[in-house]
């Protein structure tokens, strides 16, 4: 993640603080569901669910990715949710 990345997702979305880049780390790493976004073809929706998290929440992160002249991965945003990510996933924990 870089840092621009990282200041945005604490100036816009401060309730992931002080844990930002172990929650944005292990839901990538380790997602429940994964998901396309409704609004950008190139960007997909990673999921994960944390029961000691604000009384138990969702943390989704935001890929977007650009296969121009190379793939390339980067983090747009990433923020809490209390319901799950709703929609078909295209990859789901069984």
């Amino acid at each position: 993640m870089t840092d621009e990345r990282e200041t945005h997702i604490a100036m816009r979305h401060a309730d992931m603080l002080p844990n930002l880049t172990e929650l944005v780390s292990r839901t990538l790493e380790d997602p429940d569901a994964v998901h396309p976004s409704a609004e950008y073809e190139d960007r997909r929706l990673f999921s994960r669910w944390y029961d000691d998290l604000r009384g138990g929440k969702h943390v989704l992160v935001v890929v977007a990715t650009q296969t121009a002249n190379a793939t390339r991965n980067w983090i747009v945003t990433a923020h809490m949710l209390r319901k799950p990510v709703p929609g078909e996933a295209l990859w789901r924990r069984s």
